[in-house]
């Protein structure tokens, strides 16, 4: 079986997206600095074997992604800025914990941290082009079934 990581990171955009608090929804990192609203960026952090979630013959993989929410730093009223990315954290949290196979793309995502680190987000401060951004990064690990044939 071969990773479908597009189906996978589409579907993971597709949440960011249907929960209607970003004003812009990337497969990569931004270039530039959001002008205004909240900008999700989606991308691969970090893939290899789910310790004790494999079979005999097959190895299952623990994918991790990073799903990074950013909003300028520079904005009115200033007081805004963590509550408004902490709704949008919220709406994408409960997303990932109600929709716990992507629709059946992969086992679980592993909120409790069965085969690693647990689903979590942490807060944090970004220079970019010379512009700061308020940032929230959620780290989304999934579990993908039977992944890499273990040969002899």
């Amino acid at each position: 079986m071969a990773l479908d990581i597009r189906t996978i990171l589409d579907a993971v955009e597709s949440h960011a997206l249907a929960s209607g608090y970003f004003a812009a929804v990337n497969g990569h990192e931004p270039k530039s600095p959001p002008t205004n609203g909240i900008t999700c960026a989606v991308w691969v952090e970090q893939i290899g074997p789910a310790r004790g979630g494999s079979g005999l013959n097959q190895t299952s993989a623990r994918l991790a992604l990073y799903v990074r929410l950013y909003s300028a730093l520079v904005q009115q009223p200033a007081d805004a800025i963590d509550p408004n990315l902490m709704t949008a954290l919220d709406a994408l949290m409960s997303a990932y914990s109600g929709d716990f196979e992507l629709g059946g793309l992969v086992r679980q995502v592993d909120l409790l941290g069965i085969y690693g680190d647990p689903l979590s987000a942490r807060a944090g401060y970004l220079m970019e082009s010379g512009a700061e951004y308020r940032v929230l990064t959620i780290t989304l690990p999934l579990i993908v079934n039977d992944l890499w044939n273990q040969e002899a």
